[in-house]
């Protein structure tokens, strides 16, 4: 059994901060019912595709749930919504809060009427700030957090991080805020609102390191970790490639600085504890680098193992799925769609009992509207005048309605 099995997690989220969260949901066990618009999720068309809505970007946060198409202007669809969240344990929306009272979906009211529904809002800004009810994209955020400012300090230019890293990162503080709001329900008997602002998660993330001296009054220093600024933290340049190599303890460093033919360093004060490493970390990275690009990447990968530092070979995105341990472990997973074809999916990496969590197919647009609206117990007269509002979503959605 899985660990959410039996749970109902009605999904009003959308791109990748609220899909990423329920994908974990999903993941762990859950029913997640993925309320769409008629036109769907966007990230439906973003990337290559095989299939009309079923873009790579989708793919890769929606897996492990349902889809139902919503015409939310509809007040039949809004009637509709309430009734899937009156059998949901967890409802969860990315909207913005001053967008929900006219859709009677505001966590006063839904709370008032389901005092067990664990109310999510997954927002950009915490309420009660200047910033409550502003729009919140990956980019934003990112700028907003700090994200910019590091790459410009460790770079000399304001960058963002090839990856939308805000939404990601975020998506995983949801899950864990949802499945702490489960936990505390089943200790009290009491659901209750959870906010998730990403613009908080994202300055919490940045700030476990980068805080530094301002964690003191006064402060002990300026905000940023050295050694993660530093200009020269980068894979180390061999004779014919690169490595990521890190000597970390002082031990680790005694053994490199000796197999360098430098064990003068050793007794360097500027290299003789991590404090003041820390403090010259860009002279000793530039000694190191100095060192480590005289030899090839295998000698440096044979001689850390030997040494026990730990280094590795850098591995390019397209080569992963074929990495041994991550064969061995299985954690790239193959599903073949009868439309689409063989299609390849990185697992939850997390493992309960030794068993990897089943990885089931991101559904179409509107797959599954008429299954789950008769669940929530709407007649087949009231769900024919929703299907033809939502146009009957896609023709391959169509079909597989009328085939449940």
């Amino acid at each position: 059994m899985l660990p959410l099995e039996g749970l109902t997690v009605v999904d009003l989220t959308s791109v990748v901060f609220g899909p990423l969260a329920s994908q974990i949901l999903g993941d762990y066990g859950a029913t997640v019912i993925k309320i769409e618009p008629p036109e769907g999720d966007s990230t439906r068309r973003t990337g290559p595709a095989r299939e009309e809505g079923m873009a790579a970007m989708f793919l890769g946060s929606n897996r492990n749930k349902q889809s139902v198409v919503l015409d939310l202007r509809q007040a039949a669809a809004q009637a509709a919504l309430q009734k899937l969240v009156a059998g949901a344990d967890v409802f969860m929306h990315s909207m913005r809060p001053q967008k929900l009272a006219r859709l009677g979906i505001d966590p006063q009211t839904l709370l008032a009427r389901l005092p067990r529904l664990v109310y999510a809002g997954l927002h950009g800004f915490a309420q009660g700030g200047p910033y409550a009810g502003k729009p919140a994209y990956d980019d934003v955020i990112q700028g907003m957090s700090g994200i910019a400012d590091l790459m410009q300090q460790q770079g000399g230019q304001a960058r963002y991080l090839p990856m939308v890293a805000a939404d990601k990162t975020c998506g995983h503080v949801a899950a864990h805020a949802i499945l702490a709001a489960l936990m505390r329900r089943e200790r009290t008997g009491q659901g209750g609102f959870v906010e998730i602002p990403m613009f908080e998660a994202m300055v919490g993330f940045n700030l476990v390191e980068h805080l530094y001296g301002q964690h003191f009054t006064p402060a002990l220093g300026q905000a940023g970790y050295p050694r993660a600024m530093a200009a020269s933290r980068r894979p180390y340049a061999t004779s014919d490639g690169y490595v990521a190599m890190m000597p970390y303890t002082d031990a680790q460093w005694l053994r490199f600085f000796a197999e360098a033919g430098r064990p003068e360093l050793a007794r360097d004060p500027r290299f003789a504890s991590i404090a003041q490493r820390t403090a010259h970390i860009e002279a000793l990275l530039d000694i190191a680098a100095e060192v480590i690009r005289g030899r090839s990447s295998a000698h440096w990968l044979e001689t850390c193992e030997r040494l026990e530092i730990p280094a590795a070979p850098i591995t390019r995105l397209a080569d992963l799925p074929a990495d041994p341990h991550l064969q061995a472990t299985g954690f790239f997973q193959r599903l073949d769609d009868p439309a689409m074809g063989a299609l390849t999916f990185p697992a939850n990496p997390v493992r309960f009992d030794g068993q990897r969590l089943p990885v089931r197919m991101p559904p179409r647009l509107g797959e599954h509207t008429r299954a789950c609206l008769r669940a929530a117990g709407l007649a087949d007269a009231q769900i024919e005048p929703l299907l033809a509002a939502g146009n009957g979503c896609h023709a391959s959605s169509t079909m597989n309605e009328k085939a449940q």
